[in-house]
Protein backbone atom coordinates (compact mmCIF):
# COMPACT_ATOMS: atom_id res chain seq x y z
CA UNK A 1 0.00 0.00 0.00
CA UNK A 2 1.15 3.53 -0.75
CA UNK A 3 2.19 5.67 2.19
CA UNK A 4 -0.93 6.86 3.98
CA UNK A 5 -1.82 10.49 4.56
CA UNK A 6 -4.76 9.44 6.73
CA UNK A 7 -5.53 6.29 8.67
CA UNK A 8 -8.66 6.06 10.81
CA UNK A 9 -9.57 2.93 12.74
CA UNK A 10 -12.71 2.23 14.79
CA UNK A 11 -13.52 5.91 15.33
CA UNK A 12 -16.63 6.30 17.49
CA UNK A 13 -17.87 9.46 19.16
CA UNK A 14 -20.87 10.70 21.13
CA UNK A 15 -21.63 14.32 22.02
CA UNK A 16 -22.11 15.32 25.68
CA UNK A 17 -25.90 15.16 25.30
CA UNK A 18 -25.58 11.49 24.41
CA UNK A 19 -26.08 11.82 20.67
CA UNK A 20 -23.94 9.19 18.97
CA UNK A 21 -22.47 10.68 15.80
CA UNK A 22 -19.84 8.10 14.77
CA UNK A 23 -20.20 4.36 15.20
CA UNK A 24 -16.79 2.96 14.28
CA UNK A 25 -15.39 4.64 11.19
CA UNK A 26 -12.58 2.96 9.27
CA UNK A 27 -10.93 4.94 6.47
CA UNK A 28 -7.55 5.20 4.75
CA UNK A 29 -6.36 7.76 2.21
CA UNK A 30 -3.05 7.33 0.41
CA UNK A 31 -0.70 10.26 -0.06
CA UNK A 32 -1.69 12.28 -3.11
CA UNK A 33 -5.20 10.84 -3.42
CA UNK A 34 -8.24 13.03 -4.03
CA UNK A 35 -11.23 11.58 -2.20
CA UNK A 36 -14.78 12.91 -1.87
CA UNK A 37 -16.71 12.37 1.36
CA UNK A 38 -20.38 12.20 0.44
CA UNK A 39 -23.47 11.74 2.56
CA UNK A 40 -26.74 13.29 3.71
CA UNK A 41 -27.02 15.94 6.39
CA UNK A 42 -26.57 14.38 9.82
CA UNK A 43 -24.43 11.53 8.50
CA UNK A 44 -21.47 12.47 10.71
CA UNK A 45 -19.23 14.08 8.07
CA UNK A 46 -18.46 17.24 10.05
CA UNK A 47 -17.88 15.27 13.26
CA UNK A 48 -15.47 13.03 11.36
CA UNK A 49 -13.53 15.95 9.87
CA UNK A 50 -13.19 17.67 13.25
CA UNK A 51 -11.43 14.57 14.57
CA UNK A 52 -8.72 14.83 11.91
CA UNK A 53 -7.05 17.82 13.58
CA UNK A 54 -8.03 17.09 17.18
CA UNK A 55 -10.81 19.66 17.56
CA UNK A 56 -13.05 16.80 18.70
CA UNK A 57 -11.81 13.85 20.72
CA UNK A 58 -12.76 11.71 23.68
CA UNK A 59 -14.41 8.80 21.92
CA UNK A 60 -12.82 5.52 20.91
CA UNK A 61 -10.64 4.52 18.00
CA UNK A 62 -7.59 6.14 16.47
CA UNK A 63 -6.62 8.74 13.86
CA UNK A 64 -3.19 9.04 12.28
CA UNK A 65 -2.03 11.76 9.90
CA UNK A 66 1.08 10.69 7.92
CA UNK A 67 1.72 8.18 10.69
CA UNK A 68 1.48 10.74 13.50
CA UNK A 69 -1.25 9.90 16.04
CA UNK A 70 -3.81 12.64 16.70
CA UNK A 71 -3.65 13.07 20.47
CA UNK A 72 -5.30 16.24 21.85
CA UNK A 73 -3.45 15.71 25.15
CA UNK A 74 -0.08 16.08 23.42
CA UNK A 75 0.02 19.82 22.71
CA UNK A 76 3.29 19.73 20.79
CA UNK A 77 2.08 16.93 18.54
CA UNK A 78 -1.32 18.59 18.11
CA UNK A 79 0.34 21.76 16.83
CA UNK A 80 2.04 19.73 14.09
CA UNK A 81 -1.20 17.86 13.30
CA UNK A 82 -3.03 21.16 12.77
CA UNK A 83 -0.31 22.26 10.38
CA UNK A 84 -0.61 19.00 8.46
CA UNK A 85 -4.42 19.03 8.25
CA UNK A 86 -5.55 22.23 6.55
CA UNK A 87 -9.32 22.84 6.60
CA UNK A 88 -10.93 25.26 4.14
CA UNK A 89 -14.30 26.30 5.53
CA UNK A 90 -17.46 26.47 3.45
CA UNK A 91 -17.71 30.23 4.05
CA UNK A 92 -14.39 31.98 3.31
CA UNK A 93 -15.46 34.88 5.52
CA UNK A 94 -15.00 32.52 8.48
CA UNK A 95 -11.34 32.17 7.46
CA UNK A 96 -10.32 35.67 6.35
CA UNK A 97 -10.04 38.30 9.09
CA UNK A 98 -6.92 40.39 8.45
CA UNK A 99 -6.78 43.83 6.74
CA UNK A 100 -5.13 42.47 3.58
CA UNK A 101 -4.95 39.22 1.67
CA UNK A 102 -1.18 39.10 2.21
CA UNK A 103 -1.61 39.30 5.98
CA UNK A 104 -4.28 36.59 5.97
CA UNK A 105 -2.05 34.18 4.06
CA UNK A 106 0.94 35.04 6.26
CA UNK A 107 -0.95 34.56 9.53
CA UNK A 108 -0.48 30.79 9.87
CA UNK A 109 3.22 30.55 8.99
CA UNK A 110 3.97 33.66 11.08
CA UNK A 111 2.21 32.04 14.01
CA UNK A 112 4.68 29.17 13.68
CA UNK A 113 7.59 31.60 13.90
CA UNK A 114 8.39 32.22 10.24
CA UNK A 115 9.66 35.71 9.46
CA UNK A 116 11.34 37.87 6.81
CA UNK A 117 12.10 36.74 3.25
CA UNK A 118 11.17 33.13 4.04
CA UNK A 119 7.66 34.19 5.11
CA UNK A 120 7.25 36.47 2.11
CA UNK A 121 8.29 33.68 -0.25
CA UNK A 122 5.81 31.29 1.37
CA UNK A 123 2.97 33.80 1.01
CA UNK A 124 3.85 34.61 -2.60
CA UNK A 125 4.03 30.93 -3.55
CA UNK A 126 0.66 30.13 -1.92
CA UNK A 127 -1.10 33.01 -3.66
CA UNK A 128 0.43 32.14 -7.03
CA UNK A 129 -0.77 28.55 -6.69
CA UNK A 130 -4.37 29.80 -6.58
CA UNK A 131 -3.89 32.60 -9.12
CA UNK A 132 -4.38 35.36 -6.57
CA UNK A 133 -0.94 36.99 -6.44
CA UNK A 134 -2.31 40.19 -7.97
CA UNK A 135 -4.66 40.82 -5.01
CA UNK A 136 -2.07 40.42 -2.23
CA UNK A 137 -2.47 43.98 -0.96
CA UNK A 138 -6.23 44.23 -1.31
CA UNK A 139 -8.74 43.89 1.51
CA UNK A 140 -10.44 40.47 1.43
CA UNK A 141 -13.91 42.00 1.76
CA UNK A 142 -13.39 43.81 -1.54
CA UNK A 143 -12.95 40.56 -3.47
CA UNK A 144 -15.65 38.47 -5.13
CA UNK A 145 -16.89 35.37 -3.31
CA UNK A 146 -14.98 33.11 -5.68
CA UNK A 147 -11.78 35.09 -5.17
CA UNK A 148 -12.20 34.94 -1.39
CA UNK A 149 -12.58 31.17 -1.57
CA UNK A 150 -9.34 30.89 -3.53
CA UNK A 151 -7.56 33.11 -0.98
CA UNK A 152 -8.94 30.88 1.79
CA UNK A 153 -7.34 27.91 0.03
CA UNK A 154 -4.06 29.89 -0.12
CA UNK A 155 -4.12 30.49 3.65
CA UNK A 156 -4.08 26.72 4.12
CA UNK A 157 -1.54 25.99 1.37
CA UNK A 158 0.85 28.46 3.04
CA UNK A 159 1.10 25.96 5.90
CA UNK A 160 2.27 23.23 3.48
CA UNK A 161 -0.31 20.72 4.75
CA UNK A 162 -0.29 16.97 4.32
CA UNK A 163 -4.06 16.94 3.75
CA UNK A 164 -6.27 19.67 2.32
CA UNK A 165 -9.83 19.28 3.66
CA UNK A 166 -12.42 21.21 1.66
CA UNK A 167 -15.91 21.76 3.08
CA UNK A 168 -18.42 22.20 0.22
CA UNK A 169 -15.87 23.99 -2.00
CA UNK A 170 -18.28 24.58 -4.90
CA UNK A 171 -21.12 26.11 -2.88
CA UNK A 172 -22.27 29.59 -3.97
CA UNK A 173 -19.82 29.71 -6.88
CA UNK A 174 -20.85 30.85 -10.35
CA UNK A 175 -19.96 28.46 -13.21
CA UNK A 176 -16.71 30.24 -14.11
CA UNK A 177 -15.50 30.37 -10.50
CA UNK A 178 -16.44 26.73 -10.06
CA UNK A 179 -14.37 25.77 -13.12
CA UNK A 180 -11.40 27.93 -12.04
CA UNK A 181 -11.35 26.37 -8.58
CA UNK A 182 -11.51 22.88 -10.08
CA UNK A 183 -8.51 23.63 -12.30
CA UNK A 184 -6.55 24.85 -9.26
CA UNK A 185 -7.41 21.80 -7.16
CA UNK A 186 -6.51 19.38 -9.94
CA UNK A 187 -3.08 21.00 -10.19
CA UNK A 188 -2.21 20.74 -6.50
CA UNK A 189 0.28 18.11 -5.36
CA UNK A 190 -1.44 17.49 -2.02
CA UNK A 191 -3.82 14.91 -0.58
CA UNK A 192 -7.40 16.18 -0.81
CA UNK A 193 -10.48 15.19 1.18
CA UNK A 194 -13.51 17.02 -0.23
CA UNK A 195 -16.72 17.05 1.81
CA UNK A 196 -19.54 17.80 -0.61
CA UNK A 197 -23.15 17.34 -1.65
CA UNK A 198 -22.16 18.36 -5.19
CA UNK A 199 -21.98 14.95 -6.83
CA UNK A 200 -20.92 16.19 -10.30
CA UNK A 201 -18.05 18.12 -8.69
CA UNK A 202 -17.02 14.97 -6.84
CA UNK A 203 -17.05 13.09 -10.16
CA UNK A 204 -14.97 15.80 -11.82
CA UNK A 205 -12.29 16.06 -9.14
CA UNK A 206 -12.13 12.86 -7.12
CA UNK A 207 -11.46 9.41 -8.62
CA UNK A 208 -12.57 7.87 -5.32
CA UNK A 209 -15.47 8.61 -2.99
CA UNK A 210 -16.64 7.44 0.41
CA UNK A 211 -20.31 7.61 1.40
CA UNK A 212 -20.87 8.30 5.07
CA UNK A 213 -24.29 7.44 6.43
CA UNK A 214 -25.47 6.84 9.96
CA UNK A 215 -22.03 7.49 11.40
CA UNK A 216 -20.19 4.84 9.38
CA UNK A 217 -18.58 4.54 5.95
CA UNK A 218 -21.38 2.82 4.05
CA UNK A 219 -19.62 2.62 0.69
CA UNK A 220 -16.12 3.25 -0.66
CA UNK A 221 -15.08 2.98 -4.27
CA UNK A 222 -14.61 4.65 -7.62
CA UNK A 223 -16.71 7.80 -7.73
CA UNK A 224 -18.27 7.01 -11.08
CA UNK A 225 -19.22 3.51 -9.92
CA UNK A 226 -20.93 4.84 -6.80
CA UNK A 227 -22.79 7.56 -8.70
CA UNK A 228 -23.95 5.04 -11.30
CA UNK A 229 -25.76 3.01 -8.61
CA UNK A 230 -29.20 4.64 -8.16
CA UNK A 231 -30.25 2.23 -5.42
CA UNK A 232 -27.14 3.04 -3.38
CA UNK A 233 -27.67 6.78 -3.78
CA UNK A 234 -31.35 6.55 -2.85
CA UNK A 235 -30.55 4.46 0.23
CA UNK A 236 -28.31 7.24 1.53
CA UNK A 237 -30.42 10.23 0.43
CA UNK A 238 -28.08 11.30 -2.35
CA UNK A 239 -29.36 12.47 -5.73
CA UNK A 240 -27.76 13.47 -9.00
CA UNK A 241 -28.99 16.72 -10.57
CA UNK A 242 -31.81 16.36 -13.08
CA UNK A 243 -30.53 15.07 -16.40
CA UNK A 244 -27.04 14.28 -15.12
CA UNK A 245 -25.40 10.89 -15.57
CA UNK A 246 -21.85 10.05 -14.44
CA UNK A 247 -21.01 8.84 -17.94
CA UNK A 248 -21.42 12.44 -19.13
CA UNK A 249 -18.09 13.36 -17.53
CA UNK A 250 -14.67 11.83 -18.12
CA UNK A 251 -13.29 9.93 -15.16
CA UNK A 252 -11.45 12.24 -12.74
CA UNK A 253 -7.70 12.26 -13.44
Amino acid sequence: MDELSLEVRGLAFAYPDGTQALFGVDASIARGERVALLGPNGAGKTTFVLHLNGILAGGSGSVKVAGLPVDPKDKKSLREIRRRVGVVFQDPDDQLFMPTVREDVAFGPANLGMRGPELEARVTAALERVGMGHVADRAPQHLSFGQRRRVAVATVLAMEPEILVLDEPSSNLDPASRRELAEILLDLDVTILMVTHDLPYAAQLCPRSMIMSGGVIAADGKTRDLLADPALLAEHRLELPYGFHPDSLPEAP
